[in-house]
């Protein structure tokens, strides 16, 4: 099933009461991009915390069941999730049995000095799941879209070192990132990490962290695999639209699979101190496509 955007449509895993339906589908698509994130997030969390900053806050938003916070902050790879979420001995389990299982499993992996993950997004069973598994130090179901934020939000906002969002840009647009980025009174501007599929535009996003003193960069020259096509139709629909921006798909939708590019939002000052190309080298040795 498509929606009218011509992309296919997976709106009933995104919040169903355990994550085991999102990675049996999405896996068999060969979806990545969380495994791009844990890289390039990770990269950036390390940054700075070696620059003595002490524990990270990341907010994650559209953060589902909490997988990005699982590959920041547990010494797990997004294989290893698919191989735990589709297994036939889990598969017999309750949710609640299963989430008493993920918090052991988890409680045994805990990366050194990992950061601290909040989750937002709108799908109320995903976050409250990864909120009884462990995955998520604090969670909220809010839509910023069109709604403001609650005040419990809001203080987590204005706590935020890095903002993270590894899929959903083009669900979430400026307005849910000029509502979070308004709960910051005083206080460092964080940090703005986008990984978002070519075929949607950044633009409208980056205009208004210009507008928060942030300064944009595109990581030039790298683009990281999301996912399969659903079916021909997906793909050719994907590749003309591109094709309508000016945008050469050969040798990547042309070959099968949605692309993303990465960006990073930060004070001009830090700009100019290190570009994103030298702040995340570590993250591409093992990925990113030229």
């Amino acid at each position: 099933m498509h929606e009218k955007s011509g992309k296919a449509s997976f709106g009933h895993i995104y919040d169903r009461q355990d994550p085991r339906e999102y990675f049996k589908t999405l896996g068999s698509m060969d979806y990545r991009i969380p495994d791009h994130g844990q890289r390039l997030f990770g990269a950036l969390v390390n940054r700075r915390q070696e620059a003595g900053e002490g524990p990270i806050n990341v907010m994650d938003l559209c953060c589902s069941y909490g997988i990005n916070a699982a590959l920041l902050k547990y010494d797990v790879t997004l294989d290893d999730l698919y191989e735990r979420y589709c297994s036939e001995e889990l598969g017999t389990l309750s949710t609640d049995e299963l989430a008493e299982g993920d918090a052991a499993y988890y409680a045994g992996r805990v990366r050194e000095a990992a950061p601290r993950v909040t989750g937002l997004d709108v799908a109320e069973n995903a976050v409250s799941y990864a909120l009884k598994a462990g995955l998520l130090d604090a969670g909220a179901t809010e839509d910023l879209e069109n709604d403001q934020p609650s005040e419990t939000l809001r203080r987590a906002a204005s706590g935020t070192d890095i903002f993270t969002v590894s899929g959903g840009i083009g669900y979430i647009s400026e307005r849910t990132f000029d509502a979070l980025l308004g709960c910051v009174d005083g206080g460092p501007v964080p940090w703005v990490a986008a990984l978002a599929l070519r075929w949607v535009s950044y633009e409208g996003i980056s205009g208004v962290l210009d507008g928060y003193g942030l300064v944009t960069e595109k990581l030039e020259g790298h683009t990281f695999e999301q996912r399969s096509f659903a079916d021909d139709a997906e793909r050719e629909y994907v590749c003309r639209e591109l094709r309508d921006m000016g945008v050469d798909t050969q040798g990547k939708e042309d070959d099968g699979s949605y692309h993303a590019e990465f960006y990073l939002s930060r004070p001009a000052e830090q700009v100019s101190e290190s570009s994103v190309e030298e702040l995340i080298a570590p993250a591409l040795e093992g990925g990113g496509q030229d």
